[in-house]
């Protein structure tokens, strides 16, 4: 299925989590990330059961450190 993460065309299978599109995406590079599906923060303890959906908008954020 298509979805849109972070502003790029993605193609997923169906039935994937966030936390499966994060693994593939990000690999283990997961800490202070936060991750919102159609505007909407997906909080870290449901990663593991929040399906995505065919066109759905996916925002991954990282934190970063400045001065």
């Amino acid at each position: 299925m298509q979805i849109s993460l972070n502003d790029i065309a993605k193609e997923v299978g169906g039935q994937t989590t966030v936390q499966q599109l994060l693994n593939e995406f990000h690999g283990d590079k997961q800490n202070g990330i936060a991750v919102a599906v159609n505007e909407n923060v997906v909080p870290k303890k449901e990663w593991h059961s929040h399906l995505l959906n065919e066109k759905d908008n996916v925002l991954i954020i990282k934190a970063t450190q400045g001065g």
